[in-house]
């Protein structure tokens, strides 16, 4: 009856540990990630079938991966001479393969994980898809965050201040902004890092809301540009109307021949709503016809005036 008006549980089992025997031998970096990938692949198809999403997707991993790892006294690294592998370090690689089959999902509609494309993609997009498929544009819990930033191999404070994508909430108004006030949305997130509220949520800025210069064109030192960045770039170009800025953008970084940066443009087309999918879509049917003009008028308009 109690748990009908509350959240209790009668019972919860985490993790469930056993002695190790005595007779335990060393184990190699290698071939614990081989069995702890072999353990927990058919573990992950399970948790998605019945519906564990969020942090308590990647933390429900957590069990049946440390088979591999504890079963050992030590762990050591093949290509390191006294060298072992700690938890932390082993955990990251439990991590970012959960994550990996979490975007997947995503790019491949849940109809299936496709690890492959996944692991080709890069960081801060890993995060931006997997934040976006559990939270959306709303406010989201920081500590939630902080677990997908580090299973990506980043931390929050990267996000806000490297990448540009993550702010801490400033306001409680979290309705979507219309694209006429994009250049008063910065408002809505503050700094993550420079934020001494105290305050538990953070969200996504909006595609609107990353204005900086050099985004989809440098990335901070001297690192791979972020498909995420590329795409932004992108719907800022497409918004200003200027098509032969578009073509020349997608042509000089060969996008049109990108199949994962198509890939990640149907998952946001998916995962968005509004001006903002009605965008994509557009985006995604131009780089399907090859640079074709498209019909609307006032694009065809501005299409000619640039050249």
């Amino acid at each position: 009856m109690r748990a009908q008006s509350s959240s209790a549980l009668a019972s919860s089992v985490w993790l469930v540990c056993k002695k190790r025997p005595a007779a335990a031998r060393p184990g190699w970096d290698n071939n614990v990630l081989e069995e702890m990938r072999a353990n927990i692949a058919v573990k992950l198809r399970d948790f998605w079938d019945s519906g564990i999403r969020g942090p308590d997707f990647v933390w429900a991993a957590t069990g049946p991966a440390m088979e591999a790892y504890s079963k050992h006294p030590v762990v050591r690294k093949a290509n390191e001479a006294n060298a072992t592998m700690g938890v932390g370090e082993f955990l990251n690689h439990v991590r970012r393969m959960v994550v990996d089959y979490v975007v997947g999902q995503v790019l491949t509609g849940e109809q299936g994980s496709d690890l492959a494309a996944a692991d080709r993609l890069d960081e801060v997009t890993a995060y931006y898809l997997l934040h976006r498929h559990d939270f959306g544009m709303d406010e989201a819990p920081v500590g939630a965050c902080i677990l997908y930033a580090t299973a990506c191999g980043l931390s929050d404070s990267e996000l806000d201040r490297t990448w540009d994508i993550l702010g801490r909430t400033a306001t409680e108004n979290t309705e979507e902004e219309d694209d006429s006030d994009s250049e008063n949305s910065e408002s809505s997130v503050s700094s993550v890092a420079d934020d001494s509220g105290g305050g538990s949520k953070v969200k996504l800025k909006a595609w609107n809301q990353r204005r900086g210069k050099n985004m989809g064109h440098e990335a901070p030192e001297g690192k791979a540009v972020p498909l995420i960045d590329r795409i932004h770039r992108v719907m800022h170009l497409w918004k200003e109307g200027d098509l032969h800025k578009v073509d020349e953008y997608l042509d000089e970084h060969a996008l049109r021949r990108n199949e994962l940066f198509k890939r990640v443009v149907q998952s946001l087309i998916e995962l968005s709503t509004g001006s903002e999918r009605s965008l994509l879509e557009s985006i995604s049917n131009h780089i399907g016809a090859k640079g074709a003009r498209p019909t609307d008028p006032q694009l065809e308009f501005a299409y000619r005036s640039d050249k």
